[in-house]
């Protein structure tokens, strides 16, 4: 058993391991094509919806998956949509279990995004537009609000 510099031996160091990745679901819609792909006067209204869910598999697994939903409209016209449901399986091992909620849903899906959001960009840029790149999403921030608006509304003491 060899100790790390903190004093803790590597078996007993917290650990994340992603054991698979893979899409669960996708889906890319071009219902206005050809007219859609002609030179558009304004860019579009584009519109991106994120959301992550968690199971537990085992003691110690995880399957977490980020759904990514968009569509671009021009002029009331939907000009694409698409649903990717990405999803990978995780291993977690001496974590304590007031992190591990955080650990599932922050590092987790932060691991899957660079993967699903090429897979969204050349989806777009297959359908006929110029590749989508989603900005950076702070899941720190996504885990806050998700438990924002899990807690009770404060109610004023009577």
């Amino acid at each position: 058993m060899t100790e790390q510099g903190n004093g803790i031996s590597a078996d007993q160091a917290p650990q994340l391991n992603v054991l698979a990745q893979y899409t669960k679901d996708f889906s890319f819609e071009n219902p206005h094509a050809p007219q859609s792909l002609a030179p558009q006067e304004q860019g579009p209204n584009i519109n991106i919806q994120v959301n992550v869910n968690a199971r537990q598999v085992t003691e110690s697994e995880f399957e977490v998956s980020l759904v990514l939903e968009g569509s671009a409209l021009s002029k009331e016209i939907t000009l694409f949509k698409f649903e990717l449901n990405y999803a990978g399986i995780f291993r977690l091992r001496n974590i304590p279990a007031a992190e591990l909620q955080p650990v599932v849903m922050i590092e987790c899906p932060r691991l899957l995004f660079p993967f699903a959001r090429q897979i969204v960009g050349e989806a777009v840029r297959n359908g006929g537009f110029p590749p989508l790149y989603i900005d950076p999403i702070d899941f720190m921030a996504l885990y806050r609000q998700r438990l924002a608006e899990m807690q009770p509304a404060n109610s004023t003491p009577s």
